[in-house]
């Protein structure tokens, strides 16, 4: 999607430009939408216990107030999975009426959490804990329906659900265990059949078994909906109960609705190329949504990555695709209720069975299990499960806590003596917790004695720091001696792991005066060389393998390892003035021998050219002030194709902030481009990218912003560089 800049809208071009992408994008979109949303809208009101008109109004506010109002375009809302748990505990302990006022209440609350800008902590959950959580609910919401496919009543818990199974399993519903088993199959087969992937499962499934029921099933049950839609709607009322559960009733509606549609609005930019989401703007927009359902007696309302995702994928532009779902929702249902009445529930059961599944994600194991944090993933879902919602979040963020407290006062101290002299080795992070510990240990050690102290600590707090330097002068003063690096000593009391890691971020502040001599920073990296070194001597003794070649400008703010989290020996670095590859033939041997031993030699696997914001040379070329017959402007010719490029394209917006770049930078985005077809002159580079050894990268780093974005050939011509290359089309990386 582009993300050009638009003229002003006082203009009727766009306005007409706007109603043609409804007609091609966004309609049919929400088409598609719309068929996917009735199915689920249905399965879950019915899992959750509400009325089936609860859903189906959900789905309609969700679509039109939460689509309008809300800040994430491409998101479509409606009641979801992630909230039939909590819904089916308030309608069984409170009544459907008071369930919706405390839908109402919630929603006013998550107004005011997104006017007060607090929606992004929503997203300071650990991960372990929400997919926990996540997986909870579908475990749960599985079983649940499963007891409906066997054509029983779904329980209220977990225990009582997995209890009634042997009952189910014995008793003898063929008809509605058909219904069930048809769906699901249905639902797992379809996405894998080729080139029917723009039909969505779930109405598949259902428009099937409901065409076979209504033909060959006559006993099966089926969805009952009101006569009278408008009429049947249920005022909501003020909860009959103590003030604590009422307040916590409404904080867990709110708060889990606010996780469920923040992450899915995260999840559904990564899917697209156009305007990031505003999360409280989105807040506020969840919010009206949920005020306006409950006020219209409707379900709880949130973002659904499994309509969100159809939208995206069905090829919508804008908010428009999220509203006209709304619409054609709510027209369906008052002027062709009756052919929903078709559907038999055991259908509605076997999509939520393999909804509820999917939210058990072996892609979130996988990943949590890589970063040790499966135990709290594992703790949450069995808890929420089998306790509840709250209970099970709750304990899953206290584990994490305790996990995080674990991991910050673990420290190892051990003690060697050799030959009269005893080691140290202090490893971990050293915090007060650990105090103890290591005054312990230090005891150990004999008055008078050598002692050396190894220290690799990530952090050490003012409290360690002290109880080493007070250990250390009393040892001295006992006649021993100690041989402590303390450079490494202050540098672990830094909090900033950047600061400590990387000597250039602290070259950034001072004034040119008062930088720091390089002879310092020399003894530094000297000082502490013995944590790289292991790696270094590998490096030394393997030779060099990169994988990449980095072609950048020899500006000094420009650092190549920074921008692409790389280490020694992950890149082969090609600087220049300007970051140019003059084309095959222009004696330019210094770039031209690097390309080449970098290709032949090396066997890179891509190479990158990185421009710059504020480039010097761009400015400089520009400008044209260069005295003539100099080198720079000898040098700077290159850059002539560049200008005469940048000259014929429109204005570049950068796809972040929306600010159109300045003639300099947009030379430079244009540079990169010229640059990429220069490296095509090289015939080794030609054979290795046609064999598919090698890609080739454009980048253009915003060094005030410290973002990278991807060049491509054509426009938007920037693209965020932490989204998928993928939704980009196939020139994305040219």
């Amino acid at each position: 999607m582009s993300t050009s800049h638009s003229p002003p809208v006082t203009s009727p071009a766009p306005e007409r430009s706007t109603w043609r992408s409804i007609l091609h994008h966004d309609l049919p979109a929400s088409l598609v939408v719309f068929l996917i949303a009735i199915p689920l809208s249905l399965g879950i009101a019915a899992a959750s216990g509400a009325p089936l008109i609860a859903g189906l109004v959900a789905a309609v506010v969700g679509g039109i107030v939460a689509g309008a109002l809300g800040g994430s375009p491409l998101q479509v809302s409606g009641p979801a999975a992630g909230l039939t748990v909590v819904v089916a505990g308030l309608v069984s302990q409170f009544g459907w009426a008071a369930t919706a006022g405390i839908t109402c209440a919630a929603g006013l609350l998550q107004i005011l959490l997104g006017v007060t800008r607090i929606g992004r902590l929503a997203l300071s959950l650990s991960p372990a804990v929400v997919h926990g959580m996540l997986a909870g609910i579908g475990v749960t919401i599985a079983v649940q329906q499963l007891q409906v496919v066997l054509g029983g009543q779904a329980q209220s818990s977990l225990i009582a659900n997995l209890t009634a199974l042997p009952g189910q399993l014995v008793a003898h519903h063929p008809n509605s265990v058909l219904v069930g088993v048809l769906t699901v199959v249905i639902l797992l087969a379809w996405p894998r059949l080729p080139k029917v992937k723009a039909i969505p499962a779930p109405l598949v499934a259902v428009v099937a078994v409901t065409a076979l029921a209504a033909v060959f099933m006559t006993d099966v049950t089926r969805v009952n909906l009101p006569d009278q839609p408008l009429q049947e709607l249920i005022v909501p009322a003020v909860p009959d109960g103590a003030p604590m559960e009422i307040i916590t009733a409404v904080l867990t509606v709110a708060l889990v609705a606010s996780v469920e549609s923040l992450l899915s609005a995260v999840a559904v930019d990564k899917l697209h190329r156009g305007k990031r989401s505003n999360l409280d703007r989105e807040l506020i927009g969840q919010g009206a949504a949920n005020a306006v359902s409950g006020a219209l007696g409707g379900m709880p309302v949130t973002g659904v990555i499994v309509r969100s995702s159809t939208n995206v994928a069905a090829g919508a532009r804008t908010r428009a695709s999220a509203i006209l779902h709304g619409v054609w929702i709510a027209a369906f249902v008052l002027a062709a209720g009756a052919m929903l009445e078709l559907i038999p529930m055991a259908a509605l059961a076997g999509v939520l069975l393999v909804t509820g599944l999917r939210l058990v994600q072996l892609a979130h194991i996988r990943t949590l299990r890589r970063h040790d944090e499966l135990l709290v993933y594992v703790v949450t879902a069995a808890g929420v499960a089998v306790l509840g919602l709250a209970e099970g979040v709750l304990i899953g963020l206290v584990l994490a806590l305790a996990r995080v407290l674990y991991r910050l006062a673990r420290a190892t101290v051990t003690t060697t003596e050799q030959d009269g002299l005893w080691t140290v080795r202090i490893r971990g992070t050293l915090v007060f917790l650990g105090v103890a510990s290591l005054i312990r240990t230090l005891r150990t050690i004999p008055f008078g004695a050598r002692v050396r102290v190894d220290l690799e600590v990530h952090h050490l707090d003012h409290a360690a720091y002290e109880a080493i330097e007070d250990w250390r002068r009393g040892h001295l003063a006992r006649g021993g001696s100690v041989e402590l690096n303390r450079v490494a000593l202050r540098a672990a009391m830094h909090t900033d792991p950047a600061r400590r890691l990387l000597p250039w971020q602290r070259q950034v502040i001072p004034e040119p005066d008062q930088r720091v001599s390089m002879l310092d920073g020399i003894r530094e990296f000297e000082a502490s060389a013995d944590l790289i070194r292991p790696m270094l001597a590998k490096l030394a003794a393997d030779g060099q393998r990169p994988a990449h070649l980095f072609i950048t400008c020899a500006d000094s703010r420009i650092v190549p390892n920074m921008i692409t989290t790389s280490g020694p020996g992950d890149q082969f670095c090609v600087r220049n003035i300007g970051n140019l590859v003059p084309p095959k033939g222009s004696n330019s041997n210094s770039v031209d021998a690097a390309i080449e031993y970098a290709v032949e030699v090396l066997g890179v696997k891509s190479i990158v050219v990185c421009g710059h914001s504020h480039c010097g040379a761009a400015a400089a070329a520009l400008e044209a002030n260069i005295p003539a017959g100099s080198g720079l402007q000898n040098w700077l010719r290159h850059l002539e194709p560049s200008v005469r490029r940048a000259v014929g394209l429109p204005d570049i917006i950068d796809p972040a902030t929306g600010v159109t770049l300045s003639p300099a930078d947009k030379l430079s985005v244009a540079n990169v481009g010229v640059q990429l077809a220069n490296l095509r002159s090289f015939a080794c580079v030609r054979t290795a990218e046609a064999e598919g050894r090698l890609e080739l990268i454009g980048l253009w780093f915003d060094i005030g912003a410290a973002a990278a974005r991807l060049v491509l050939d054509r426009e938007p011509y920037l693209v965020r560089a932490d989204e998928e290359l993928a939704t980009a089309g196939p020139s994305a990386k040219r």
